[in-house]
Order: C-alpha cells, then structure tokens, then sequence
C-alpha cells in the first residue's frame, strides 16, 4: 500500500471511531425523523381546554356577536359589574373583552387577562366582529342583495402544477416541496464544507504545535500528508452522511408504519389527501440525481476548501493566527448561501446561473437549483469548472504546505504566503 493510503487507512479509523463522530451518526438522523414525525404525534393528542370569557360591551351593539366555539366560552357582564376595566374580581374568566365604543368610528377593542392573550382568541375576536363591522357598512348603502353580490366577486383560483418526465409521465409537483429539499441539500453541503474544512485545518495546526509532524515528514513527503489527511476526512463526511441517508430512510418507513402513513401514496384530484399530496410532491423530485450531484458537489467543494484550510493550518503557529486567513476564505461561503437562498425565487435567474458556475459557490448554490431542474450542459460545465479549480488550489496549498509545516515562530503574512507560492525548489 502506497504512503498516502496509509496516512488515510489510519486517519479514518481513527476519526470513525471516535465517541463525537458515533454520536453525531445516530443522533442527527433521530433529531430529523423527530421533527417529521413529533407533530404528527402531537396533533393527535387532545389538549383541549375551554376558555371562559367575559364580554363587557358598554355600546350593547355587540354582545351575540361572539359565539360560543369549543374552545371559547362567551359570557356577557353587564357594565355596572366588577368587571369593568380588568379581570373579574372572582376570577372566574380566563379574559375580559372590553368594547367601549362604536366599532363603525373606532374599530378597536381591548382584551384584560392575567396570562398572555392566546392568538387564536385574538384571531377569533378579530375575525367575528370584522364580520359583524363589514355587514353593517354594507347595510348603510341600502342596496339590495349587496353583501350577496360581494360574496359573490370574491372567487378564489386553486393551481395544480404538475411536472411531467422526459417519457411523458406525469407527476403532481411542487414549488415549495422543491425550495425545502433544495434549502436542505444545501445546508448540508455548507455543513459538511465548512465543518469538515475546519477539521482539516485543526488537525494540521495540532500536529505541527506538537511537533508530531516532524516526525511524520521523516517518513512521507508533506504533499502526501496533507493530500491523504484531506482524503481521509472526505471520506468520513461520506460514510456520516450515507449513513445518515440509511438512517432517515429507516426511520421514515418505521415512522410511517406506525403512524399509518401510506409511502406510495395514490393521489388524484378527484379524491385528494394532504399526505398523499405531500409524497406525490416529494415523488416528483428525481433524489437520484441529486443525492450524486450532492456527492459530486461535496468532494469537489470540499477538496477545494480543505485545501486552503490545511495550508492555513500549515502556515501558522496558534488558532488565533488563524483568524486573519480564514475569514477571506468564509467569505464565499457566506455569500453562496445567501445568493442560494435568494435564488429559490428564480432559480433560473442571472444570480443563480453565475453563482452555480463560480468553483467558490457553486457546491451550495447547485443544491438549490437542482429540485427546479437545471440543463445538462450547465452541470456538465459548473462540475468540469470546479474539478478544475480545485486541482489548481490544492496546487498552491501544496507549496504552502510544503514550506510552511517545519516552520515555528514567525509571524505569517500574505506577502510571506505569495513568497512561499512562488518560491522554487
């Protein structure tokens, strides 16, 4: 076995076995199956608990407006009780509604409750009198069948997108499903760059601080060493997210069967369901293509970073001489996942296009646009761009690395870092 698959066969063991990375594996795909399935689980308790409330209304206009729901209990207090501006004094209500004025000249009312007013109470009172308010105006203009004639404009239209295949097959489709698995695709590329980059640059820096590097440049080249710490660390963010793929995929079938929900849903608009609307949405984005560009994109963003993390790593002597020459390097991540946010409005547009091309933000901003989907050539075209970029960077990490890992106690600037890039050996 070569030098460089040696430093990777002991780099990953030992990574994979550690306490953070076993825990990390088991618990992050629980804590997604959880927020699936939690309020599903949720929603299927009942909670109900009837709300007594106290309706005071000094005008006596409005007094049958509000009635009684499951969830709230009206009872109307005459002004001259205790009740008057605060809460019962026998605390019998949960709140006291106060209408102290026409609602036609002044529309507004003032709720009195010992606990925060719940929204949907605020929500229910606002929407009955609204009603009561709206009829009465319409009332004053004296025209027959009015309200009927406005009930009548109001229309609403309901839009069905469907997206069909390139075999004609039609599948129910849509844009938010699409936006929500393209915003966690990318989330996930910008984790694992950014977490994984970090560890890079951690373990170089911890090696040289200890001087164990020294010894391992006795044995291997420094380019060995920084190429199979880096390939090591890449193939350990791949067996965490493969197994968290296995892990989701397991807990979904399981959560699906014991919350009886059909996985192969058959939907139609004849006889529609919000679950299986909700699988026939998920059914309609090709995972197999992106769960491979998501793999493409994670080695090619990741290989590009990781090196320029590892030659900071190298170039340096403490964490806090870090700081100067990562942040020109978070930059583009930053913005890669502002821009990819920005581009699930138009995810076709001149922001998403260029951003997906670019080798810095291509890798997170890609994920967005793939759901909605994106022409053969431009993926062909934003892959070759980055594999291309990558070689170039890991280059000029290498003749960083090379000089900068036996090197102690001098204070690094970029100016040295081009010295180093150009210096010839």
């Amino acid at each position: 076995m070569s030098k460089i698959g040696l430093i990777i066969k002991s780099e990953y063991l030992r990574r994979v076995a550690k306490k953070s990375f076993i825990l990390l594996t088991f618990l992050v795909p629980i804590l997604f199956a959880a927020t699936f399935f939690i309020p599903l689980w949720l929603s299927g308790i009942d909670s109900h608990r009837e709300e007594h409330i106290a309706v005071v209304d000094r005008t006596g206009k409005y007094k049958q407006v509000l009635a009684n729901t499951t969830d709230f209990k009206f009872d109307v207090v005459e002004p001259l009780s205790d009740a008057i501006g605060g809460i019962p004094a026998a605390g019998n209500y949960d709140a006291v509604i106060l209408i102290d004025n026409d609602l036609l000249v002044k529309p507004s009312v003032t709720i009195f409750s010992e606990k925060q007013v719940t929204p949907e109470l605020k929500r229910y009172v606002e929407q009955q009198l609204a009603v009561f308010v709206e009829d009465e105006k319409l009332a004053s203009y004296a025209i027959p069948n009015l309200k009927a004639i406005v009930e009548q404009l109001h229309t609403e239209i309901e839009v069905t997108t469907v997206k069909m295949d390139e075999n004609g097959t039609a599948n129910l489709s849509s844009s938010e499903v699409a936006s929500v698995v393209g915003l966690v695709f990318m989330m996930l590329i910008y984790f694992f760059v950014f977490t994984y980059g970090s560890i890079v640059m951690n373990g170089v820096l911890q090696e040289k601080t200890n001087r164990i590097v020294e010894v391992l440049i006795c044995s291997v080249k420094p380019f060995e060493l920084m190429l199979g710490k880096i390939i090591s660390i890449a193939l350990v963010g791949l067996t965490q997210f493969l197994l968290w793929l296995l892990f989701v995929v397991a807990l979904i079938f399981a959560g699906g069967y014991l919350f009886d929900i059909p996985l192969q849903p058959d939907f139609t608009l004849d006889n529609p369901n919000t679950m299986a609307e909700m699988m026939q949405h998920l059914m309609s984005i090709n995972f197999a293509e992106i769960i491979t560009l998501f793999l493409v994109y994670f080695v090619g963003g990741y290989l590009l970073y990781a090196s320029l993390f590892a030659a900071i790593g190298a170039a340096v002597d403490s964490d806090t001489d870090t700081q100067q020459f990562v942040f020109p390097i978070m930059i583009p991540i930053l913005f890669a996942m502002y821009a990819a946010i920005y581009s699930i409005e138009n995810p076709d547009g001149p922001l998403a296009f260029w951003c997906s091309m670019i080798p810095f933000t291509s890798p997170v901003v890609m994920m967005v646009r793939l759901p909605f989907g994106v022409a053969l050539w431009q993926k062909i075209v934003s892959i070759v761009v980055l594999v291309i970029t990558f070689l170039i960077t890991t280059w000029l990490a290498a003749k960083i690395y090379r000089t900068g890992i036996l090197m102690y106690g001098k204070k690094v600037t970029w100016r040295e870092l081009w010295k180093w890039i150009k210096y010839k050996n």
